[in-house]
């Protein structure tokens, strides 16, 4: 397959304001990937668009939407949610694809775009490619008759809460823990708390007053010690914290002590070993720290690497 012009493994990510990150890019950037899936044989392709927090969320949803309805699709706009939100309702929305702008951890003066497919996943590399090449093509409209149209999502917060609570047994709750979760001021500063409300827990909110430009500063996944300090200070049970799209966490315990991804991986696998829910091996990426390959691989857990790119793993 020949070199990409602009997606990489995670999408199309850079500063805004300069190219690609910029709103003529994804006026243009749209209008491909409407193209691309009218051409899979869909007359009225629906998609959806999720945001994060970051100020230039609002130019980019904008443009996006004109260049999608431009193509003829139809659009439904979800407002700030966190990734794995936009992958679910893409689903349950029954969407033909849907688009996520964010930059994951990165400050507020970058951005990106991620793609997800009907199935929530990360598009094929041919997909990807397809729109690439429909992006060097003139900026086109289809007639007004076949113009899409575009509504907002009222309820997308609720649905996708009860979908996370409806990922937990019925007599799972968390009646007095104590929990401190830390949204990076970013995309899940209304559901996170919500939901762990509703499951019970008493929870204290940190990092979840967005302003357009305080995503994950000096908050969330990549500024952890701003929860360690307020669970030692308030004596809380956990932390958990978000990056500023809500697709990484980490969590802390009651003594302040720091358990990343790769040592909740091995948390998980360990346990689901022991109750007989562990059915295959554990997979990371090249960047996975050797050490937790080691250790699975004493407890008789296989492990396998794969690319960079949750689409890979």
């Amino acid at each position: 397959m020949a070199a990409r012009k602009y997606f990489g493994t995670d999408g199309i990510r850079g500063r805004v304001g300069e190219q690609p990150i910029s709103a003529d890019f994804m006026l243009r950037l749209g209008a491909a990937a409407g193209r691309v899936l009218a051409g899979e044989g869909r007359e009225h392709a629906t998609v959806v668009i999720g945001k994060d927090t970051r100020i230039s969320g609002y130019m980019f949803e904008a443009a996006l939407e004109a260049g999608l309805v431009a193509a003829g699709a139809d659009v439904r706009m979800l407002g700030p949610m966190p990734t794995p939100a936009v992958a679910y309702l893409t689903r349950s929305l029954r969407a033909d694809a849907g688009i996520v702008i964010s930059a994951s951890h990165n400050p507020h003066q970058d951005n990106g775009i991620k793609f997800f497919s009907a199935q929530g996943e990360k598009l094929a590399d041919e997909v990807e490619a397809a729109i690439e090449a429909e992006l060097d093509q003139p900026f086109r409209t289809v007639p007004s008759e076949r113009l899409g149209k575009a509504q907002r999502v009222g309820d997308a917060l609720s649905r996708y809460a009860e979908f996370c609570k409806s990922t937990v047994p019925d007599d799972f709750v968390l009646s007095g823990l104590r929990l401190v979760v830390d949204c990076a001021h970013g995309a899940t500063y209304q559901v996170a708390p919500r939901v762990f409300s509703e499951l019970g827990a008493r929870v204290d909110a940190i990092g979840a007053e967005p302003d357009g430009l305080n995503i994950n500063r000096g908050v969330g996944s990549t500024h952890p010690e701003a929860l360690i300090a307020r669970v030692q200070e308030t004596g809380a049970d956990l932390g958990i914290a978000f990056d500023g799209d809500g697709d990484r966490v980490l969590m802390v315990d009651g003594r302040g002590r720091l358990v990343d991804g790769d040592g909740l991986i091995f948390l998980l696998a360990r346990d689901w070993q022991a109750s007989g829910r562990l059915h295959g091996p554990v997979v990371g990426t090249l960047m996975t720290n050797f050490a937790m390959e080691q250790a699975l691989g004493a407890l008789g857990i296989e492990f396998v690497r794969a690319k960079v790119g949750d689409r890979y793993v």
